[in-house]
């Protein structure tokens, strides 16, 4: 079974919606590691409502931390250290889809960020949101994620389709287009579960 890590070029682009459709697709387990503030709605509750299969299954967090904050500050608001050893993956017979929180460089305490919870047989989706900036976001990302050594599966943009910005992404950082997820009006079952029919092909060949 794969392990896909979902991680994003920033905060708010789109990685929960990313992760309920890449967990749909492949009916796989959800986990995210560290979650920082909205402890009554975390991500993995809107992940497992957004499912329409009954495979999935949720896995608790490593860290729950009461402030939505930079996870390193959060922690120590709640007067605890975050330590990446006590963040240990989940035992699974299914696929594993594990959400990262913030950018790839987000401290999870004073030396490691998120990007050190990635290990090398990890399938790395990166999601790219469309904004002024986020061509250089992407670029860095993705040249960070090299420099240490990782490999980088696919993108899925998020927004409707910009081809300038979509094209350039592609061509130089030389990375596969898992698909595009457009700007809905709701996002519900119906909307999640037709894209992951879109994207499950491209999905089982990365």
């Amino acid at each position: 079974m794969n392990k896909y890590f979902i991680t994003g070029i920033g905060t708010d682009v789109g990685k929960t919606v990313a992760s309920a459709i890449v967990t749909e697709a492949l009916e796989a387990d959800y986990w995210k590691p560290v979650q920082a503030g909205e402890l009554q709605r975390t991500d993995t509750h809107s992940v497992m409502d957004l499912l329409s299969n009954s495979n999935s299954k949720a896995h608790d967090h490593s860290y729950a931390l009461k402030t939505p904050m930079s996870p390193h500050a959060a922690a120590e608001i709640d007067k605890i250290e975050i330590d990446i050893d006590k963040i240990i993956e989940p035992k699974t017979e299914n696929h594993l889809v594990i959400e990262g929180a913030g950018g790839l460089l987000v401290p999870l305490n004073s030396q490691d960020t998120i990007i050190d919870l990635i290990k090398k047989e990890y399938k790395i989706i990166l999601v790219s949101r469309h904004y002024l900036g986020s061509i250089n976001h992407t670029l860095l990302s993705i040249n960070e994620l090299r420099r240490r050594g990782l490999t980088i599966s696919g993108i899925i943009f998020n927004g409707n389709e910009h081809p300038t910005t979509e094209h350039i992404i592609k061509e130089i950082g030389k990375v596969e287009v898992i698909g595009r997820i457009n700007e809905e009006n709701v996002l519900n079952k119906t909307v999640i579960k037709r894209y992951a029919n879109l994207f499950k092909s491209r999905l089982e060949t990365i």
